[in-house]
């Protein structure tokens, strides 16, 4: 993992949050090729899950809302942790994580555990007091839930059908930390499916295959990832079922994605608290009918650190990460050969040939190997050079990242050669439950 930090914060990927101020606890920001490659994950997921189907929209909700939602949806009176303090050396920690009645850091006494809300608060309008008071959502899920009658009736959905969602979440959290793994400010990328009860069974099960097999095909090694079922004491309070996609980080295996079934909780809550109407109308039985909900919930830093931790691999005399080309930053790196006889405008016209279709990025500075290293470890696919016989013929050498294979490609060939190379599979999305 130490590894891998410094790597992201030397090419570019994540850096500490504020670190000329000495940063703040589990803030990151993302850098240059970061941006890039958090972008591609969150689109290749909107891709799959929205693109490709037909029974599925998006949404972007508002991160505040109305501090009912919150009491509603049960976050204000349970999404608590039990918080003890030790009395000697004032370290807090979570009551959950602890075996003993004592510090596991200086063995001193332990406080009685209190309740800690996790939601982040603050005030709208002028006046702090507490008819003002209203949270930073803890979840995307319900701005999805507050909207499925509109969303229903502007998109004419009928059963089944999904609503989409990528944004940003905050939760107070009492130990963060793994990196980007666990933070108090972080992106989700949500599903609310909403189904017939009595069919919830079966789409549940299909959402649990389908979400494990997208980490699949966009490169996660097998050997890494696996399915776990909650038992039925490890239920929350509003799930019939819920499965965990669980990766092998280098800390342990922890939670990737959770798809839960969230039966009909979620609406008739809502519909309680509002006093609004939150149902379909089912014309062959004529009758309302309050969906069931299947829940794919991913993090899309979670995701990255595994795409990450996934990829990263130490060669002899190289550093690469093997990035899926569809998640990759740079799709493609030209170099001239040398900074004269004409190779540097040649290979600026290259990069403006390839702009309009793919991120590609322009290095004319030190050794050819130099800088194919450096684009090994920003996983790169692929690097285009230009020398002489380019002048000549009009070709170029194309470099595969993984292989390091070079082959001699006409310049009116590497668009579509890119393209293939880059494109090995879709990521699929069957619709068959």
């Amino acid at each position: 993992m130490d590894k891998l930090v410094s790597l992201c914060k030397r090419r570019g990927f994540i850096f500490p949050s504020s670190e000329i101020y000495g940063g703040l606890g589990s803030c990151w920001d993302y850098g240059p090729l970061g941006v890039e490659m958090k972008n591609n994950v969150k689109a290749e997921w909107w891709r799959s899950v929205v693109r490709e189907r037909n029974d599925m929209v998006g949404l972007d909700s508002s991160i505040l809302m109305h501090p009912k939602i919150w009491e509603a949806s049960g976050h204000v009176e349970s999404f608590t942790d039990p918080l003890v303090d030790c009395k000697s050396c004032k370290v807090r920690f979570k009551a959950d994580d602890l075996d003993g009645d004592v510090c596991p850091k200086c063995g001193g006494e332990l406080t009685e555990p209190r309740l800690f809300n996790l939601m982040f608060k603050t005030f709208m309008g002028p006046v702090e007091n507490d008819a003002s008071v209203i949270f930073l959502r803890p979840e995307t899920a319900q701005g999805i839930f507050v909207n499925f009658s509109n969303v229903m009736t502007a998109s004419r959905q009928k059963l089944p059908f999904g609503i989409a969602q990528i944004g940003k979440s905050f939760r107070n959290e009492i130990t963060p930390g793994n990196f980007i793994f666990r933070t108090r400010e972080f992106e989700q990328m949500e599903i609310e499916f909403f189904v017939k009860p009595g069919t919830d069974a079966e789409w549940y099960d299909y959402w649990a295959r389908e979400r494990f097999n997208w980490y699949i095909h966009l490169g996660i090694k097998e050997e890494n990832i696996k399915q776990q079922e909650h038992g039925k004491d490890e239920l929350a309070h509003y799930a019939k079922s819920c499965v965990d996609v669980v990766y092998h980080f280098p800390f342990g295996w922890s939670e990737l994605e959770g798809i839960a079934n969230r039966t009909d909780y979620d609406l008739k809550q809502h519909a309680q608290y509002s006093g609004k109407e939150l149902t379909f109308f089912d014309q062959e039985a004529n009758e309302h009918v309050v969906p069931y909900v299947i829940e794919p919930s991913a993090g899309v830093d979670r995701s990255m650190l595994a795409f990450l931790c996934d990829a990263y691999d130490e060669e002899p005399e190289r550093v690469v990460l093997r990035l899926h080309p569809r998640l990759a930053p740079f799709k493609a790196a030209i170099f001239p050969l040398v900074k004269r006889d004409g190779m540097p405008e040649k290979a600026r016209e290259i990069e403006r040939m390839l702009q309009s279709q793919f991120n590609v990025f322009y290095d004319e500075s030190g050794s050819v190997g130099r800088r194919y290293r450096r684009q090994d470890e920003a996983g790169t696919p692929f690097c285009i050079t230009v020398d002489s016989q380019t002048t000549e013929d009009d070709t170029v050498t194309l470099r595969d990242r993984d292989s390091m294979e070079q082959v001699r490609l006409p310049v009116a060939n590497l668009c579509q050669a890119l393209m293939e190379r880059l494109n090995p599979s879709p990521v699929f999305s069957t619709q068959e439950s």
